[in-house]
């Protein structure tokens, strides 16, 4: 019959540790048993030369060894068999210089030859060692016997029976066993309680259905568009997704490390770690919007995730531009409708030289207007947004003034960055102002945009909270969230090393400064291309 092995986790546990914990039990007994083995045969052989070392110290058995001969009534006999008798010993035999017994247990055998080998113990050396004599297998010792100038003049040799030693060592093995079986039992009822552990953990599941979710799950998360962070309960990165590592500009040697080592200071690294309460949180992270949201696992750590709008933060400013175009083509449309209405009533009136003179005025004034704008800005795209946003001023009712100190005659590197900077501050001034004045200076290839407004101006307590994402005090419009243009300023600036703050205006209202180093191309670089 084939004997199946278990699919669930917690049984294969259960059967690998009490199988590991046998073996250990049987290795270690059979460790313990053969030093215990050769260490009772040891006691037994300096028992045996102990006894013997005894025997030859007692006083006239040399003389009676020299005086007397072999007898089994014979005093060396007597001394022998008492001292055998006192000490449990197999044997005491003395032995003169010819091997010639003087003394045995069985005493036929007195006056004839012993059974081993006694030229060592003659020879003036004691030696032990487990040997086979005529009385069977015991633990034996040979001693010189010298007489007062040291001479050897014989021998004594004591036995200790073998079998005793084999009994000293199976008496200790049920204790042994007892021992063993009962640290089997603690093992298979620790395993037992860590295979229900495991069991609860693993939800029963078997180790192929983990692998196959660890798998799925691998795969799952390299492949979906959105960002997945995993932190531990000390704030460290367990996970991180191939979309993770694209947002927050990471490497895959950031996982195991803390959060705060591997992000810079700031709101992102805020909403990461959990210092930020709330939902579908707004966060810039290295010039990206993202949308943040932060789950706590069971065991004190989170997982969070992030989405990138930046394109959709874009195509909602495309948006809000594409409004202004038409608020403005729509202011544009009215003028030019209460114009026509003007110069068809002039030339009604048969007026004509005044009719003239009025479409040369206009024709002149939006010239004037837009070459003005043209001639102190450079860029095409910096001046096109100047001139559109004129007329979404008008249409507010608000007044967009370029400052006569505006002079931006260089190569902008990227002028999509400036736009944006620039829409935006421009944007929230006439949000809350009636008069908005701009200046853009070069300071060699640092550009520098000043954005001043007639508005209630920013408390000083505000003036750095402004800047955060999310934060806004007018309601968002339905296609997309407010709380992102000043802080995508200050995003870009500090990505350009420069800096975006406010301070008070004169008179009232708050100007805005972005300071962008390396922003315009190198003039004398600029002048060499364009002569080669």
């Amino acid at each position: 019959m084939r004997i199946h092995w278990p699919r669930r986790v917690f049984a294969q546990v259960l059967l690998t540790q009490v199988a590991i914990t046998t073996g250990v039990v049987m290795l270690v007994t059979g460790l313990f048993l053969a030093p215990l083995s050769h260490e009772l045969d040891e006691q037994a052989m300096r028992r045996a030369l102990s006894i013997a070392q005894t025997t030859a110290a007692v006083p006239g058995l040399v003389d009676q060894l020299l005086s007397t001969k072999p007898s089994p009534t014979g005093p060396i006999q007597a001394e022998a068999e008492r001292i055998r008798r006192a000490t449990g010993a197999l044997y005491v035999v003395v032995m003169d210089t010819r091997g010639v017994r003087w003394s045995h247990t069985e005493t036929d055998r007195i006056s004839e030859p012993v059974s081993t080998d006694p030229s060592t113990a003659l020879a003036g050396r004691e030696i032990m060692q487990i040997d086979i004599g005529t009385l069977g297998r015991s633990a034996r010792a040979k001693v010189p016997l010298r007489n007062r100038t040291g001479a050897v003049v014989g021998a004594v040799s004591v036995g200790i029976a073998y079998k005793s030693v084999r009994q000293g060592l199976l008496g200790t093995i049920p204790a042994l066993l007892q021992y063993a079986g009962a640290a089997l039992a603690a093992g298979v009822l620790a395993t037992l309680a860590v295979s229900r552990r495991l069991h609860r953990r693993t939800h029963g599941l078997a180790f192929a259905d983990i692998s196959a979710l660890l798998d799925e799950r691998e795969a799952m998360l390299h492949s979906i568009r959105e960002a997945v962070l995993a932190l531990d309960s000390r704030g460290r990165i367990r996970l991180l997704n191939d979309e993770a590592q694209r947002l927050l500009e990471l490497t895959p040697d950031a996982v195991g490390r803390p959060l705060g080592e591997v992000l810079p200071p700031g709101r992102t690294t805020e909403v990461l770690a959990g210092r930020v309460d709330g939902a579908d949180l707004l966060t810039v992270s290295r010039g990206r919007v993202l949308i943040a949201n932060r789950m706590p696992t069971g065991d004190g750590g989170a997982v969070v995730t992030l989405r990138d709008r930046t394109e959709l933060e874009l195509l909602g400013r495309e948006l809000d531009s594409t409004h202004g175009l038409l608020d403005a083509l729509r202011a544009q449309d009215h003028e030019h409708a209460n114009r026509l209405h003007t110069l068809l009533g002039l030339l009604e009136l048969g007026r004509h030289e005044a009719a003239v003179e009025f479409v040369t005025e206009v024709a002149d004034c939006q010239r004037a207007s837009a070459e003005q704008v043209a001639e102190r800005v450079n860029d095409p795209l910096l001046s096109a947004l100047l001139v559109g946003k004129s007329a979404v001023a008008a249409e507010r009712g608000a007044s967009l003034l370029v400052s006569p100190t505006t002079r931006l005659p260089d190569v902008v590197v990227d002028p999509r960055d400036l736009v944006t900077v620039l829409g935006n501050l421009i944007d929230n001034a006439l949000d809350v102002a009636t008069l908005v004045e701009v200046e853009l200076l070069a300071e060699g290839t640092t550009a520098v945009l000043r954005v001043s407004d007639n508005g209630p101006g920013v408390p000083v307590a505000m003036r750095e909270q402004i800047f955060t994402e999310g934060w806004s005090t007018k309601e968002s419009p339905a296609h997309r969230e407010r709380g992102l243009g000043l802080a995508l300023v200050r995003r870009l600036a500090e990505r350009y090393g420069g800096a975006a703050r406010v301070t008070a205006r004169a008179g009232g209202g708050a100007v805005f400064t972005v300071v962008l180093p390396e922003a315009l191309a190198d003039r004398q670089l600029t002048e060499v291309g364009e002569s080669q």
